[in-house]
C-alpha cells in the first residue's frame, strides 16, 4: 500500500470509527454508499477548485439517505461532524503549501479495502458473484468511483479547461484515478498501460500511488488556475489646501472635500 511520510495528519482511531459507523448507517438506506466510496467523494471535494459548504455537498453525496438514517437532530449533528472531521483531515493532507514543499511525496492517505485474487474467488464460490462482477472488486475501485462521482456532481466547479495543454494535463490526472476502476486484461486497461506505462504492466500499488499523486496534482492544478483578485487603483486624495481635482480652481476643502 501507499507509504505516507511521518508528520502527515491522520484521523484518530475514534474518528475513523465514527466515520465508519456513519457510512455503514448511510449504506443501510443506500447500498451504493460505503466508507470507501464516501472517502473518495470527500477526497475529490478536498482536491477541487473550491471546498463547498456541507449544506451543498451532503445532499449531493447522500441524496435522502442522510435524513432517513439520522432523523434525530442530535444524531444527525454527530454524523455530519464525523464526515466533516474526515474531510478536514483530507484537506490538510492536500494542503497546497505542504504539497509545494515536497511535490514528489505522497501525503494523501485514502481509506480503501484490500482485495486479492483469493478474495475475489471466494466471492464467486461462496457468494455466487459472477466472474465479471468479481473482477470489478479491486483495491481502490470504490474510492475512485466516489472521487469521480463527486467530480460529476460538482461539474459546476470542475469545469474542464479550454486550452489544449491544460485539457491534456487535466485528462491525464483524471485518467490515473479512473484507472483504479478498470480490471486488468480489458481493452481499456491495455490502452491505459500502453499510454502511461511503456515498460509494462504496473503493480496495483503503483496504480494506487499514481491515483493519489493525481489527486494531489489536481489540488495544485486548481490552485494554479484560481481567479486572481482584481487590483484596485485608488487615486490619491488631494490635501485640503490643494486645488480640487475636478478642475474648478477652488481648494479641495472648499469644493469636493467640503
Amino acid at each position: 500500500m501507499i507509504h505516507i511520510p511521518d508528520g502527515v495528519r491522520r484521523n484518530s482511531e475514534a474518528e475513523l470509527q465514527a466515520f465508519d459507523t456513519t457510512c455503514a448507517r448511510l449504506g443501510g438506506f443506500n447500498p451504493d454508499i460505503s466508507f470507501e466510496w464516501v472517502d473518495g467523494y470527500l477526497a475529490a471535494l478536498a482536491a477541487g477548485p473550491r471546498l463547498p459548504e456541507p449544506a451543498d455537498w451532503l445532499p449531493r453525496m447522500c441524496g435522502d439517505a442522510f435524513e432517513r438514517a439520522f432523523a434525530d437532530p442530535a444524531d444527525a449533528d454527530q454524523a455530519q461532524r464525523a464526515l466533516q472531521v474526515r474531510l478536514k483531515v483530507l484537506s490538510e493532507q492536500l494542503d497546497p503549501a505542504a504539497l509545494m514543499d515536497d511535490p514528489q511525496a505522497l501525503r494523501l492517505d485514502p481509506l480503501m479495502s484490500e482485495w486479492t485474487d483469493v478474495d475475489r474467488q471466494r466471492m464467486v464460490d461462496e457468494e455466487g458473484l459472477s466472474l465479471e462482477d468479481a473482477a470489478m472488486t479491486m483495491t481502490g475501485s470504490l474510492w475512485a468511483e466516489g472521487f469521480l462521482d463527486a467530480v460529476d456532481a460538482f461539474s459546476d466547479l470542475w469545469v474542464e479547461p479550454d486550452g489544449e495543454e491544460d485539457a491534456e494535463m487535466f485528462g491525464t490526472l483524471v485518467d490515473q484515478i479512473a484507472a483504479l476502476m478498470v480490471p486488468a486484461g480489458t481493452e481499456a486497461y491495455t490502452a491505459h498501460v500502453a499510454q502511461y506505462y511503456p515498460r509494462g504492466d504496473p503493480t496495483r500499488d503503483e496504480l494506487l500511488a499514481e491515483a493519489c499523486g493525481a489527486a494531489q496534482d489536481l489540488r495544485m492544478y486548481w490552485l494554479d488556475r484560481a481567479p486572481k483578485p482584481v487590483t484596485r487603483r485608488v487615486e490619491a486624495t488631494p490635501g485640503r489646501n490643494d486645488p480640487c481635482s475636478c478642475g474648478s480652481g477652488k481648494k479641495y476643502k472648499k469644493c469636493h472635500g467640503a
